[in-house]
């Protein structure tokens, strides 16, 4: 985006491309662009006002982590009057996941506006996720809920929800290998240990064993995410096995 490699020059020039790139993006002029610049703001740069409150996007991101998921359970309410309390949590959850959030995040090339003392090939994926979550609660306190939920529709729910397509997604193989494992009462024990390597980022590596057996492998940046990708290897070595047992 051209407009974003401007935002250099004196200090008015940047906040004035700064506001135009963000009002390409929204598709509206911010009325107080402070929040929008708060959004962006990194912990890494340890910014306070003059009350000393710490400046970052981490506070924007919880209040945005709460309204999209209020917006998102009001739609899925309307839109599916059969669904109970389990299934609606699903969907929701289907909707609002880190991977997907990191999805609109990236299509929104958001990490380009980011403040931070760290170098942007240095951020894990969720970074665009926790943008993305940062810019709803800027939107909620600029424009308020209604316009929030506008924006919402817009560019996640009538673009990407398709109530069919997620009943089947799998938002987690960790937790439908552990289903199935339980079902067919095996043992399955993931060995996660550290695995730099030549990386400057920390990394994990796992084993995963059912049975006593290696099954599969995982490397990822945190333990949580290399035991999903060794999780989503097993499944599918598995995965007749796994969907003729679950669907009885």
């Amino acid at each position: 985006m051209n407009i974003i490699r401007k935002i250099t020059g004196s200090h008015s020039d940047k906040d004035e491309n700064f506001v135009l790139a963000i009002k390409n993006i929204l598709g509206f002029k911010p009325k107080n662009i402070n929040h929008y610049k708060e959004a962006f703001t990194h912990s890494s740069l340890k910014q306070t006002n003059s009350n000393g409150v710490v400046i970052n996007y981490e506070r924007l991101e919880f209040l945005g982590d709460a309204v999209l998921g209020s917006i998102i359970a009001n739609y899925l309410f309307i839109k599916i009057p059969k669904g109970d309390e389990g299934y609606l949590t699903q969907m929701r959850s289907k909707i609002v996941s880190r991977k997907h959030l990191n999805e609109l995040g990236k299509d929104l090339g958001l990490i380009n506006f980011v403040k931070s003392s760290i170098s942007n090939q240095n951020f894990g994926d969720n970074i665009h996720g926790n943008l993305f979550e940062a810019l709803i609660g800027a939107i909620h306190l600029d424009k308020g809920y209604v316009f929030t939920e506008k924006f919402i529709y817009k560019n996640v729910i009538e673009p990407y929800v398709d109530i069919e397509r997620l009943e089947g997604k799998i938002t987690s193989y960790k937790s439908v290998l552990f289903e199935w494992i339980q079902k067919k009462k095996k043992k399955i024990k993931y060995n996660v240990y550290e695995d730099t390597g030549n990386d400057s980022l920390k990394h994990f590596s796992v084993k995963l064993f059912i049975d006593n057996e290696l099954l599969s492998k995982g490397r990822a940046t945190s333990k949580k995410k290399a035991e999903e990708i060794a999780s989503k290897r097993a499944y599918y070595k598995l995965q007749n096995h796994i969907e003729n047992k679950l669907a009885l």
